[in-house]
């Protein structure tokens, strides 16, 4: 028998799959927790801003070399039954390192340095960076940014390059690579720089007949496009190729075949696509954890505003990867249960449940629109449709009355109002959703969730049975590397993992949030666009005193 390495680095923690390359089954697996004990004491005396998050590198490395032996152990399998491995990671997340892509974080002269640490996906300190970028591109917004949705986020790449460039001229100068998380680990393990397709078309201003749009970067910055071309560039690998053969050293540390395949590295949620099986046009999937992102398929390429990218191969051969998003779900969810009162924390320990299981007992008792309340789910600001990362989060309608598990019932409805956002913009341009898919590990463990999901949505949605579809569509990709699949397709076909169960909307209360979503839909509106500056100047406000 035959066996994939899928390894799944998300936002906390890293997961290690070894699973059937002819039946998808996972036969060993390890979870390695991210551990920041090394940034919280390096940067213990330095004034961190409240939009900065970052995350110790060497981490990741850890997740590799303590949890693939593990799961390999697990298994009970002989190294040598393993045809191939592959990474996703999420994105963008990017990291300066020296020439060996050892990151600069380790230099001892860096330690004290936030900006030398590994910038996480939802770091937000690049704002003001998006903004000039944004104000920029108006000359020519259709051709460096019809395909980014007419907009410019700051949890992407660029935008934190420049970051580099305006308050660590020092790193810049130091630093070989800038790099994407999962590129880098890439290539470390093949001893070659590497960029993988799919976050450099998501992720920067790029695409594959243009290369890096360089005329656009020198308007923004003169610095940027020598940064750019010296520190970003690299040998291109397509999803559904073969970046190369691991390492000696590291086949060694890792207890890995010799020249084992490499599969390039695939954004989190766009593995996902593999993992749940959606490889048809006119399908969305949802893939939900910390935040979500609205994925879809398409054979043609549409400029569509709102959204976050569109990249054509990114995730299945020669057809367009569409992706939109929501920046705060599994942890705006997280936020509210941590105001818990101590009562129901006492009462979940009695009942032996956790706080989220209570809170999600207590909400299911109030039919829709008798909490009263309604929000705007945008704590860590909105990545699409308004992609504005300086917005703040909305909860109207409060009364002395009001419970913990109604908030949490508001928030719950507020990320389903907001995908519904995100799903009517692409039907209003032209993108037929036949068919809706659920995964990440939120949809499988919270079914009131899932309910809310399909009455406010109006449509069936389809839950995958496996908590881990991510790591199982980088195991895919690895064993398409490792030849054991001719394609990409193929190897969905017999790796993907089955749907535990369809979810479909309640009639009375698809009624009920209709009306619900309207007053979302004015709220989003009001203080999205039309009374945007609010929300500057309560950033503004913050930004005094971070």
């Amino acid at each position: 028998m035959k066996y994939s390495i899928g390894v799944d680095f998300g936002t906390g923690s890293g997961r290690v799959l070894i699973v059937d390359t002819k039946t998808g089954a996972v036969v060993g697996m390890s979870v390695i927790h991210f551990k920041n004990e090394k940034v919280k004491r390096n940067l213990v005396n330095v004034n961190i801003p409240y939009s900065f998050s970052l995350q110790d590198p060497t981490e990741y490395l850890r997740v590799l070399k303590e949890g693939i032996p593990e799961a390999i152990k697990k298994a009970g399998i002989h190294k040598n039954q393993i045809v191939g491995l592959g990474i996703d990671a999420t994105s963008a997340s990017i990291l300066p390192t020296d020439d060996q892509f050892n990151p600069l974080s380790e230099y001892k002269i860096f330690k004290n340095e936030p900006h030398s640490y590994l910038k996480l996906w939802k770091h937000h300190g690049a704002s003001k960076e998006a903004d000039k970028m944004l104000e920029v591109a108006r000359d020519n917004k259709s051709r460096w940014l019809g395909n980014y949705g007419f907009n410019v986020n700051s949890e992407w790449m660029i935008p934190k390059v420049l970051e580099l460039i305006n308050y660590a001229p020092n790193i810049v100068k130091k630093a070989a690579h800038i790099v994407e998380v999962g590129d880098w680990l890439i290539s470390k393990l093949i001893e070659e720089n590497v960029r993988s397709n799919c976050s450099r078309g998501f992720k920067t201003f790029w695409n594959e007949e243009e290369g890096f749009f360089y005329d656009y970067y020198k308007k923004v910055n003169s610095q940027l496009p020598k940064v750019i071309n010296e520190k970003m560039e690299g040998r291109l690998v397509k999803i559904g190729e073969k970046a190369g053969g691991i390492s000696a050293e590291m086949s060694t540390e890792l207890a890995l075949p010799t020249n084992l395949p490499i599969a390039p590295a695939i954004i989190d949620a766009h593995a996902s696509l593999l993992g749940i099986g959606s490889t048809q046009k006119n399908e969305l999937t949802m893939v939900m954890g910390t935040s979500t992102c609205h994925l879809m398929l398409h054979d043609e390429q549409k400029q569509i505003p709102g959204i976050s990218g569109n990249v054509k191969d990114a995730i299945i051969p020669d057809l367009f990867a569409y992706e939109a998003g929501q920046s705060a779900v599994g942890d705006l969810f997280s936020h509210i249960a941590n105001r818990a009162p101590t009562s129901y924390i006492e009462e979940a320990k009695s009942k032996k449940m956790h706080i989220h299981e209570l809170l999600e007992e207590k909400a299911s008792l109030k039919p829709p629109g008798q909490t009263g309340l309604i929000a705007l789910d945008w704590h860590n600001g909105n990545r699409s449709i308004l992609s504005d990362s300086k917005l703040r989060g909305v909860l109207i309608g409060e009364t002395l009355n009001t419970k913990i598990e109604d908030i949490y019932k508001a928030y719950m409805e507020a990320t389903a109002f907001g995908a519904k956002m995100i799903i009517n913009n692409y039907e209003e341009w032209g993108m037929q959703i036949d068919k809706i898919f659920a995964c990440g590990g939120i949809p499988q463990k919270n079914e009131l969730l899932m309910q809310i999901y399909a009455d406010i949505l109006n449509r069936p949605i389809c839950v995958s049975a496996s908590y881990y579809a991510p790591a199982i569509g980088a195991a895919i990709l690895g064993s398409v590397a490792g030849r054991e699949h001719e394609t990409v397709v193929e190897a969905v076909q017999d790796m993907k993992q089955p749907i535990s169960k369809i979810v479909h909307p309640i009639s009375q209360n698809v009624k009920n949030y209709q009306k619900l979503f309207e007053i979302y839909k004015t709220l989003h509106d009001y203080y999205g666009l039309q009374s945007h500056d609010i929300m500057q100047q309560l950033d503004e406000l913050t930004h005094q005193h971070s």
